[in-house]
């Protein structure tokens, strides 16, 4: 059994997956309230699904990029979670579970998450051998720096705000944006690469292992 924990932004995430089957997935819009949500929300889940700490064999949890607050939250969370089960942890950068979980398409996408300041994290990602691929940097930029910067049809997916959302519209001709169903994080789809790493022998330092964060001296909490 794996436990996954987002705690990238402001929408937090859980998923309960053991291989055959993600058993349980939950994700809430928190208000900054990390510190005293996570734990209690991993209990219940945990307790509602009738899965004791025992039954874990391994810690997943979301690096980011995010915010510097709720990563380290979590990563904290997680890094005590595996330490006192002494099982092992892996590290999931949160484009990549967010990508993962997107249509395969002919032509680019470009996921964003907030990065604070009404800044948008902005990663590019092209389709190669049937598989998601980073094309580049990720860079921090606003809503109206990336829709200057979209030039061809490009698939648009992530977390952003009813008015970020109505700018990247405007460019309506090339900016696809994807519905806010699949804009959704899934923690579920962390789990299950976190799983598949596990399974093929890969597992993260925890003493070592850190989130990714963008411009550390610029960033701020929740």
């Amino acid at each position: 059994m794996l436990l996954a924990v987002d705690t990238s932004t402001q929408t937090m995430g859980l998923a309960l997956y053991d291989g055959a089957q993600a058993l349980a997935e939950a994700y809430w819009r928190t208000k900054t309230h990390h510190t005293v949500e996570l734990a209690p929300a991993v209990h219940d889940l945990m307790a509602k699904c009738g899965i004791p700490p025992s039954a874990l064999q391994a810690v997943a949890c979301a690096l980011g990029p995010g915010s510097f607050t709720s990563l380290r939250i979590g990563l904290a969370f997680a890094k005590g979670l595996a330490f006192s089960l002494n099982v092992p942890l892996l590290g999931i950068s949160t484009f990549e579970f967010l990508v993962a979980a997107q249509p395969l398409l002919d032509f680019p996408l470009v996921a964003v998450l907030p990065a604070g300041r009404g800044r948008l994290a902005t990663g590019w990602y092209r389709n190669l051998d049937d598989k998601w691929q980073p094309d580049g940097e990720i860079c921090i930029m606003s809503a109206e720096e990336l829709s200057a910067s979209i030039t061809q049809k490009t698939w648009i997916c992530g977390e952003f705000d009813a008015e970020e959302r109505q700018v990247l519209s405007r460019k309506y001709k090339n900016a696809v944006l994807a519905s806010p169903a699949l804009c959704v994080r899934h923690p579920a789809m962390m789990a299950e690469l976190a799983w598949n790493r596990w399974k093929s022998g890969e597992s993260d330092e925890p003493v070592s292992l850190s989130p990714i964060y963008l411009h550390l001296a610029e960033a701020i909490p929740d």
